[in-house]
């Protein structure tokens, strides 16, 4: 920087010189030339804003599910075998390149068996669930460890980005390393997933009051637990708050949280041994029913129609129709 020495005449003589810097021309710069302008964002077509569901089969046997628009999805969930469900999701018209990842609730067998299977066949995908989960799956199943490489982290209650969704998980009490529940936002729309948890607590009960579209589980019929056949250890482990609901408390609950908001209401990890889709369908269309709302049966009946909010069992074994979901 050029510099000029400051005259003291007149002021007498002094034993060092001073130095000040010479002023500088003022540049002026545009601080936004490089900068990316942001654009308005762009109306939807009708088309791009349907969202899509299937479930591949929901219970112990295995748990697995896409949720997509018309630019790609998700799964949730790998408990099912790789080949079914890449079978199932062509049937419905949906190239596997389009899916973007595998979203894990937690680390049972039922949940995550063939996650590794999937990606294997398809290495553009990326897992996504917390480290914790990440761990307890290595360390309770036969997977390879290369799945790492795929992994990528989340932590709960903080949103994430996949395609064109927006994505939170939140905490639900099981008895896996960790469990959560997953609330997908697209659209202004929230399609919620709360599946093998004990009970509903206030942070799962925080999103799922905001859902449009709710996965619920209803896991047992309580009587039928108490007079089956599993042994009494068992009996108690599914009936503690770390482990699963039975149908009449998840009645309760939504009849107490239902809003106008609520479409659909998908009861899912239905017991095999503990419960049936008719005992669970019934319980809890009498408690939404004695709250004045009309229920429908996911059939897309005229009567349907007339309903305020549909009700459908998830299969336990087999894949549902493509569910699709408008404004």
């Amino acid at each position: 920087m050029a510099r000029k020495r400051i005259s003291f005449e007149g002021l007498g003589r002094l034993p060092f010189e001073e130095w000040e810097d010479e002023p500088q021309p003022v540049v002026k710069r545009n601080v936004y030339e490089n900068m990316e302008v942001p654009q308005p964002p762009r109306d939807l077509t009708p088309d791009e804003r349907l969202l899509y569901y299937v479930s591949f089969g929901s219970g112990s046997s295995g748990n697995s599910c896409y949720i997509g628009t018309s630019h790609g999805g998700i799964i949730i969930d790998a408990g099912i075998k790789a080949e079914e469900i890449e079978s199932k999701i062509r049937a419905n018209g949906i190239d596997m390149k389009n899916v973007r990842g595998i979203l894990l609730t937690h680390d049972h067998s039922d949940h995550v068996r063939y996650a590794y299977s999937l990606i294997k066949n398809h290495r553009h995908l990326r897992l996504y669930c917390t480290n914790r989960v990440l761990n307890g799956l290595l360390r309770r199943h036969d997977i390879s460890k290369r799945i790492k490489d795929y992994h990528h982290p989340i932590f709960k209650e903080i949103p994430f980005k996949i395609s064109d969704f927006e994505i939170t998980a939140f905490e639900v009490p099981h008895d896996g390393s960790d469990n959560m529940g997953f609330s997908v936002n697209f659209d202004n729309r929230n399609f919620v997933l709360a599946t093998d948890m004990g009970e509903v607590q206030a942070r799962a009960r925080h999103y799922i009051t905001q859902a449009d579209y709710l996965v619920i589980e209803a896991n047992y019929d309580l009587k039928m637990l108490q007079t089956g056949r599993y042994p009494e250890f068992l009996k108690a482990r599914i009936q503690t708050t770390s482990g699963h609901m039975d149908n009449r408390a998840t009645a309760e609950f939504l009849k107490e949280i239902y809003s106008e908001r609520l479409k659909h209401i998908f009861l899912c990890h239905l017991s095999k041994d503990n419960n049936t889709p008719e005992k669970a369908l019934e319980i809890i269309r009498e408690a939404l029913e004695s709250a004045g709302v009309k229920v429908g049966s996911g059939m897309e009946t005229l009567e349907d129609r007339q309903a305020d909010v549909q009700l459908v069992a998830l299969p336990r074994f087999d894949a549902t129709r493509l569910y699709v979901f408008r404004p």
